[in-house]
């Protein structure tokens, strides 16, 4: 297919205009590699590099091409016969993709290093010192918005399985994460309250390692696949019946183990087991979970807002006064399951996940759930389908473009004058507190994950 539907929908493309830069023109550069028309040079391997992976073309597509598939095997290709990385580059590389990410426990290790870091006065004198200036300003920025790390993971600090409340609807095994485990281990712990609440028994398989996802796009399909292994017999031997996922990054590459491993006999039939299961957090929730009307304060008593029905919020629903305005939000029905409700009334929007969108296809069910928190009324982001420039470690590899695109997405955050920036995904969590403040909105805007949000709200039961 060469139709270009694709064209629009690309953020680097729309960003500069040139076809190499779009999905059909980099399919097409890969495609005359493949075919000897040129060689794999530098300039191809910057182009591949240059490519977000938001795979928002793959919605676009008429003929359903899986762009991010190609993207991965191309980028494998390339690193198995590079000859540009630097030593350092390569010892890097060799580092966070053999010797970090793979073991938890090494994870652990970075997370107490970071934790000494911020909560000894090491980060102050640091700064004091003007050490700072000595990283580019992207790095800088990173380094500010950074949120208190941990030594101990989810698993650590409050055990590996925790009951339903209430009836057992099914049992949940939780993926934490490597990343997710020491930088958002209160977002993992908020996970298995929400899911408890709902009815779900919670298992938090301690063999479980990182999901691979930073290894299939960087060009490691090698490792990806090796720890793909690892976390299927980890889940099965569970005998969980859903794998939920808070992290959209993870989650994609885990509903594509089936893929992954397609070509080996031995695990296939496994890997498609494990990707059937896989789900993102919101969407157990809205599609599974024991949830309960909660009547909003600006509505008549009785009154109130199923999750499970259409997910549009009454006119008469909604509210826009100050930050602070109290309200007596947990009216209403409040028997079984997990409802949700402001104590003051707040105005939220949301950015989505490119991975949970795109690829995980789970659009609505965070929507679904922000509704229908009482007091709570919710703003539809301009452009919250376009990819806001962290995309892994892209925010990182390629500052420049991921800062004009997050610019460019700042202007629509701006515009929703919302008090809470949701997200349903760590690093773009991370690249909206960077974007909120580069542009001066630090006092009157947060960004939060959506189950931190959610789990602040819970209304108690009666």
């Amino acid at each position: 297919m060469r139709c270009g539907f694709c064209l629009p929908a690309c953020p680097t493309f729309r960003e500069t205009g040139f076809e190499a830069e779009s999905p059909r023109g980099r399919i097409a550069l890969m495609k005359a590699v493949a075919d000897g028309l040129m060689d794999p040079d530098e300039a191809f391997e910057t182009q591949m590099n240059h490519c977000l992976g938001c795979r928002a073309c793959e919605p676009a597509c008429p003929a359903d091409v899986k762009y991010g598939q190609l993207l991965e095997q191309a980028r494998d290709s390339v690193e198995k016969h590079t000859t540009t990385h630097r030593w350092w580059v390569k010892a890097a590389r060799k580092t966070a993709f053999e010797g970090m990410f793979p073991h938890q426990n090494r994870m652990r290790l970075l997370g107490g290093a970071l934790q000494m870091y911020q909560r000894t006065g090491l980060r102050k004198l640091v700064r004091g010192a003007g050490l700072m200036k000595l990283f580019p300003q992207h790095m800088r920025d990173m380094e500010a918005i950074l949120p208190d790390a941990s030594y101990k993971g989810v698993v650590e600090q409050i055990g590996a399985f925790h009951p339903a409340k209430g009836e057992r609807i099914a049992t949940v095994g939780l993926f934490r994460g490597c990343i997710m485990d020491v930088l958002f281990t209160a977002t993992n712990k908020n996970t298995v309250e929400l899911l408890n609440e709902a009815g779900f028994d919670v298992v938090i398989p301690e063999t479980q390692n990182c999901c691979g996802a930073l290894h299939a796009h960087s060009g490691e399909q090698d490792g990806a696949k090796a720890l793909a292994k690892r976390n299927i017999a980890a889940f099965k031997a569970a005998g969980v019946d859903w794998i939920a996922s808070n992290a959209g990054g993870c989650g994609a590459l885990l509903v594509e183990y089936d893929h992954l491993l397609h070509d080996d006999p031995q695990w296939k039939d496994d890997a498609r087991w494990f990707a059937k299961r896989s789900v993102d957090v919101g969407k157990l929730l809205v599609e599974h979970g024991r949830l309960r009307t909660v009547a909003r304060a600006a509505v008549a008593a009785g009154a109130g807002a199923m999750i499970g029905g259409s997910g549009a919020t009454p006119a008469s629903a909604q509210v826009s006064g100050g930050h602070g305005a109290p309200s007596g939000g947990c009216g209403g029905s409040c028997s079984g399951g997990v409802g949700f409700a402001s104590d003051e009334k707040v105005r939220i929007t949301y950015q989505d996940s490119c991975h949970l969108r795109n690829v995980m296809r789970s659009s609505e069910a965070p929507r679904k759930l922000m509704r229908s928190v009482a007091n709570a009324e919710f703003v539809e982001l301009a452009e919250a389908d376009r990819c806001c420039g962290s995309a892994g470690i892209y925010n990182l590899t390629q500052p420049q473009m991921a800062g004009r695109i997050l610019d460019h997405k700042m202007e629509h955050v701006k515009r929703t004058g919302a008090h809470y920036l949701l997200t349903s995904n760590p690093g773009c969590l991370l690249q909206m507190k960077n974007g909120i403040e580069k542009h001066g909105m630090g006092g009157r805007m947060e960004a939060l994950h959506l189950v931190d949000f959610l789990h602040d709200r819970i209304c108690a039961k009666d």
